[in-house]
């Protein structure tokens, strides 16, 4: 695990390492801000993300439609024109 600071310094190293196979962990003031790791991985994990979900339409045709919905009785109010 890198600190900030220690990454920009070590940048390169950084990035051998993680396009090694090892993703790089990197802190920001003692806490887990992100990881480097080869495009060839990230690309791998964005695809089956993507594969692992189905298409907006899919999402909205899912919705349960015996769902109770509360709605308030508002009248529009009276206008003198």
């Amino acid at each position: 695990m890198w600190t900030l600071q220690d990454a920009k310094n070590r940048f390169s190293r950084v990035v051998d390492d993680a396009m090694s196979g090892t993703p790089q962990r990197v802190t920001r003031r003692g806490k887990p801000a992100v990881v480097v790791v080869e495009a060839r991985q990230y690309d791998l994990l964005v695809a089956q993300a993507r594969a692992g979900r189905g298409s907006f339409t899919e999402h909205l045709l899912a919705f349960p439609g015996d769902l109770p919905l509360d709605r308030a009785d508002l009248r529009p109010r009276e206008v003198d024109l």
